[in-house]
């Protein structure tokens, strides 16, 4: 098996809403007040009744070269085509080799988050649903055979939830994205029966939740001195904590065919937590009163825990201790850690140990299976591999573009970048979208 013979379905990449995603898709009766993009000075700013809502780039760094990786675009023209336009999406993607693609959203938040804390339900509703038919329609449908669709729900009417599971899962979406701790929000925890009627959706519809690093949980940073490497590199695996609170969760015994996502998570570091929760079962569950019906929490995560990967060489290597019938690929494309153009090159330096049946499963057939995604059947297998797709993008650019622009971290002594430098820069861009 060469780097070529590789087919790519990545389960987490991201998409920023074009301008006009909204307008076709809001009720007439909410005409005008559907999420819409304005000018503030150099920045493109997306505003929600009345309200300025954060920083639109969100880290959109793709094809730029890493030095200039600080600079988070300020505007759509400070950003490769790609991040917004389906068409110039589809083309990058053949460039990298990557068949198939789930888009997570970028101004609502990774799981809708924007839209669940407005007092007018009604046109946050009407917002949601807005999202929902332009991600599928505008989107997804633009491209047969490329994209998984990605629902969002309110939080605050779980009827309300099961229905829009439904009215999706029937047009072909099997995955919805969810904050991995909703109580962080406001809302009750996972181990509320609260969420049933969502679960219950869910599983009916055979529809995956999927949870994204942060979402919920973050990452912290240590001290404003701290070098920013160091909350870059605990942001995977600062999901961990939500991890272990799902495997506790009783939906599973309620719902058995339940499964959920630790979107963007990475796996090399989950043999030992599922070490430790086992451990912690065998020593503690005399007095804490936990009951799993004779399984273990291991057993738990392996039959309903969806990982999956960027570059994770010690994950790989340690299959044996997860469930690799669960563990699937991802190109983070447009973020940071994209590896964008060469995507397939990196996957297979972690990847060339393993069967072909293994690479099979973790690159596309387990997220094809779990996700409900067939472009084999669009496309014919043969021309769904790394040198196939790359075949038809000889036309696109991926040589790194310079000074595109944007918000610059302030750092320009030489110094180690810290939390405290990149903390600032959002203040000032939140600062900025002020109107």
């Amino acid at each position: 098996m060469k780097v070529e013979d590789l087919i790519l379905v990545s389960v987490d990449d991201h998409a920023i809403e074009p301008p006009n995603a909204f307008a076709r898709h809001m009720p007439e009766r909410f005409k005008g007040r559907e999420p819409h993009v304005v000018k503030s000075g150099e920045r493109d700013v997306w505003v929600f009744e009345e309200q300025a809502t954060g920083y639109m780039g969100l880290n959109s760094v793709v094809g730029r070269p890493k030095e200039e990786y600080g600079m988070e675009p300020l505007g759509y023209d400070q950003m490769r085509r790609g991040t917004w336009s389906i068409k110039d999406r589809v083309d990058d993607m053949n460039a990298n080799g990557v068949l198939g693609s789930m888009c997570f959203p970028t101004f609502p938040g990774f799981a809708g988050q924007r839209f669940q804390v407005h007092s007018d339900r009604d046109v946050s509703l009407a917002a949601i649903r807005a999202y929902n038919d332009w991600h599928l329609y505008d989107w997804c449908n633009a491209a047969p055979g490329r994209f998984i669709p990605l629902m969002l729900v309110p939080w605050w009417d779980m009827q309300a939830a099961a229905a829009e599971v439904n009215r999706l899962a029937k047009l072909g979406v099997h995955a919805v994205s969810l904050s991995d701790n909703p109580a962080v929000h406001g809302y009750p925890s996972i181990h509320s029966d609260y969420w049933d009627p969502l679960w219950k959706a869910c599983s009916d519809n055979n529809v995956v939740i999927c949870c994204h690093i942060g979402t919920g949980v973050k990452a912290t940073h240590a001290s404003d001195l701290s070098p920013i490497d160091a909350w870059i590199t605990t942001m995977p695996i600062s999901i961990a904590n939500s991890a272990a609170d799902w495997i506790w969760a009783p939906m599973w015994k309620k719902f058995p065919n339940l499964r959920m996502a630790l979107s963007e998570g990475s796996i090399g570091w989950i043999p030992y937590l599922l070490e430790r929760a086992d451990f912690t079962h065998r020593h503690h569950n005399a007095w804490t009163n936990s009951n799993f019906d004779g399984q273990m929490p291991s057993d738990i995560f392996k039959k309903h825990f969806v990982t999956c990967f960027i570059e994770d060489k010690f994950g790989l290597q340690n299959l044996s201790f997860m469930n690799e019938d669960m563990v699937t690929w991802e190109s983070d494309y447009p973020h940071s850690d994209c590896t964008w153009p060469h995507s397939p090159e990196t996957a297979w330096e972690g990847l060339q140990h393993l069967s072909k049946e293994t690479v099979d499963k973790v690159t596309h057939l387990n997220a094809m299976r779990e996700f409900s995604f067939d472009p084999f059947a669009i496309h014919g297998r043969e021309n769904c591999t790394v040198g196939a797709l790359r075949a038809q993008a000889a036309h696109v650019k991926t040589e790194p573009a310079l000074g595109l622009g944007g918000a610059d971290h302030g750092r320009n002594d030489g110094k180690a970048v810290t939390s405290g430098d990149i903390n600032a820069m959002f203040e000032q861009a939140d600062a900025g979208t002020a109107l």
